[in-house]
């Protein structure tokens, strides 16, 4: 229909034109301070310099190794344990799923803190084993990160494996037997191949969120390098500050993350893994004996990943002398923190609500034109919504400092950049759940209030809105928990008067006040965590069960 296409063509050139000003645009001016020197004119030296210092090349190859170690551990996670919840009789999926959600939105560099809580230099459990005499040494460096990412990303592989898993027809699995394959032969030549895109897609989620992450680092790395750390101190550094090599190095990052994901896209295209599905496999008939195991370990892994958060909350209510914990409960941590100003807490509340809001309002047409439209447009639009899943916040923050720092339009210092960071970098969660939600409604509904009269427009805010309300709830929600989370845009674009959540924490984390810094974090689990529950059961009820 003619209204429809002018529709969805309007509905694109909106959105080019938002992710061109706000994403395209200061990605752009990133790459071309990269290669200015101070005089305007075109240089390499920024990226010679990386090439011949050892630092730099130390940084790179420490991203790397922390983004692939972690990649690789949680996938070994993730697999067995989807597995576990897709094919066998495990106590308490439904709740196993969503506490295994949890750390997935929750602050990482928290969970970074709890480790030094606990197996710091003076942390809980590290001094209680010298007690007893068994020597360990601080968790700082690269076996604190891996495992931090490995525990709080894991569910980045294990929530479309088991979605791969359960979409396997149970006659794919059934010839392998009935050819006198195991069951272990039949899972590794038959049932993993087919659900290596989700693991694959998964896998590399966790391997970006790693390489870009800036908090957990921040936290743990210590004098060890990372390209996040050394974007932001180049860039914002008081004592040489250098633009152009922070360019290169964004260049330089944004630029593996595209070539990971570009041969994600050349694997998946030479292969083919539909199977033409007609009905789920059966629940395995297992013994007592590996029921009992595989409840321990889903039950094992979910715990373990959320005990870190947990220590938080409970050491946040001891008393703190120094840096020293002394096992005195109390309300002292959160009087400290709260007595000077709630203005962090209040701009964390206000500036997600803000950033879910708008991309409430952009991703709910660009997901309903992604779901209706196909062709090359569509394709292009589709590519450019995820495109933020590849963008360093910490290298988006640049850009817009860049691009909005003076001109026609100024945004630096104030509310509105924050909120639009936000928005940007948590899009293609509001355009996936739309997207999904639209799926699901028949387009003869569409087609039949056009046929009425209705224009496309109106058909689209009173008929196609209310149907997908639900996915566009549990869109805003996961962009509300995820913005009241993030660290690496924050620390660039903040202004005093616009201090969050995460940069109060982590400027405690700095100076001398680990129990402000507990108790920071502990509010940040408070309102990422209730809201996630409601988007699960939002998500849950609109999308269909997994289990």
């Amino acid at each position: 229909m003619m209204g429809s296409s002018r529709f969805q063509a309007g509905v694109s050139l909106l959105a080019f034109a938002v992710l061109g000003l706000f994403l395209l645009y200061p990605l752009w001016l990133v790459l071309q301070s990269s290669v200015q020197d101070e005089a305007g004119g075109f240089t390499l030296a920024p990226y010679a310099q990386i090439v011949s210092s050892r630092y730099y090349l130390g940084s790179l190859g420490n991203s790397l190794l922390a983004g692939a170690m972690s990649m690789v551990l949680a996938s070994a996670v993730a697999v067995p344990l989807a597995f576990c919840l897709a094919r066998l009789q495990v106590p308490g999926k439904l709740l196993l799923l969503a506490l295994a959600s949890v750390p997935m939105v929750l602050p990482s560099f928290v969970g970074a803190y709890a480790l030094v809580l606990l197996f710091g230099r003076v942390g809980i459990v590290t001094v209680a084993l010298r007690s007893a005499g068994i020597a360990v040494g601080p968790i700082y460096g690269m076996p604190g990160i891996v495992a931090v990412f490995t525990l709080t990303l894991y569910p980045y592989v294990l929530l479309p494996t088991l979605a791969g898993f359960r979409a396997v027809d149970a006659s794919m699995e059934e010839a392998a037997r009935n050819l006198g394959a195991s069951r272990w032969h039949a899972f590794r030549t038959v049932l993993l191949p087919i659900v290596a895109p989700s693991v694959l897609a998964g896998a590399l989620l966790v391997f970006i969120e790693a390489l870009e992450n800036y908090g957990v680092p921040a936290v743990l790395a210590e004098d060890r390098p990372f390209l996040a750390l050394d974007i932001f101190k180049l860039f914002a550094g008081e004592s040489d500050p250098n633009a152009a090599a922070a360019g290169a190095l964004s260049v330089l990052l944004v630029g593996c993350t595209a070539v990971v994901l570009l041969l994600q896209r050349s694997y998946l295209a030479r292969r083919r893994f539909a199977t033409g599905a007609r009905r789920a496999a059966p629940p395995i008939p297992a013994s007592r004996g590996w029921r009992l195991l595989a409840t321990a370990f889903c039950w094992g892994v979910v715990l373990l990943s959320l005990l870190p958060f947990a220590a938080v909350v409970v050491i946040s209510f001891q008393h703190f002398q120094g840096p020293v914990m002394s096992w005195q409960p109390g309300l002292g941590n959160y009087r400290n923190l709260l007595k000077g100003s709630y203005r962090p807490l209040a701009n964390t509340l206000a500036l997600a609500s803000l950033a879910a809001a708008a991309a409430c309002v952009l991703g709910a047409p660009l997901g309903y034109v992604l779901a209706r439209q196909r062709g090359r447009l569509s394709a292009l639009l589709g590519i450019l919504a995820t495109a933020p899943f590849a963008v360093s916040g910490t290298v988006l923050g640049i850009g817009l400092v860049i691009a909005f720092n003076s001109g026609w339009l100024v945004l630096t210092g104030g509310w509105l950049i924050l909120v639009v960071a936000y928005a940007v970098r948590k899009l293609p969660l509001s355009v996936r759940s739309a997207s999904a939600a639209v799926h699901q409604i028949d387009p003869s509904l569409e087609e039949a209030s056009i046929n009425l009269g209705l224009s496309p427009g109106r058909t689209f805010l009173t008929l196609t809105v209310p149907l997908m309300l639900g996915g566009l709830a549990g869109g805003a929600v996961l962009v509300w928990v995820a913005a009241t989370a993030e660290i690496s845009s924050t620390i660039v674009l903040y202004s005093s008067r616009w201090t969050t959540m995460t940069v109060l924490m982590l400027h405690a984390l700095e100076g001398t006040a680990p129990g402000e810094a507990t108790a920071a974090a502990s509010i940040l689990i408070l309102v990422t965590t209730a809201p996630l529950l409601l988007a699960y059961r939002l998500l849950r009820r609109h999308s269909g069960s997994l289990l």
